[in-house]
């Protein structure tokens, strides 16, 4: 595989399950790139949050983009906010939440994909507003 260069401005977005509070611009995917990691922005609407989850043989790392949350782990609860990195290690169940009055962005990794691009691939296509696409833009 060679190096490629990809639009931000140009991703796709995608809320896992209709009830969810958070949802995906999906960046880079094994299935639509060819890479062993799943890269996106997840974009938390006010008080939103993702489920209690946990992963298995992934890692997972949520750099904080814009916004204000709080991050639990292994009933651990950690306030997290722009310039912060969270790295979760596989086997640990976490909840990351949105604190703040105005959205919460995150550059979210996970490698390797573990079904997480899947997961968001599979879910229903959200159209990505104009702040959503201001901070894609840069």
């Amino acid at each position: 595989m060679s190096a490629f260069r990809k639009r931000l401005a140009d991703a796709k977005g995608y809320r896992i399950s209709p009830k969810d509070t958070n949802y995906f611009a999906l960046l880079l995917d094994p299935h639509g790139d060819a890479v062993d990691l799943t890269c996106v922005v997840e974009i938390f609407s006010p008080g939103g949050k993702t489920p209690p989850n946990r992963h298995e043989i992934a890692s997972e790392m949520f750099f904080v983009l814009k916004g204000q949350g709080r991050a639990l782990c292994g009933g651990t609860a950690t306030d997290i906010g722009p310039g912060d990195v969270l790295f979760i290690p596989p086997g640990h169940e976490h909840v990351i939440e949105n604190t703040g009055a105005g959205k919460l962005y995150t550059l979210t990794v996970m490698m390797p994909n573990e079904g997480f691009a899947e997961l968001i691939r599979n879910g229903t296509p959200v159209p990505l507003d104009d702040e959503d696409r201001a901070l894609l833009h840069g």
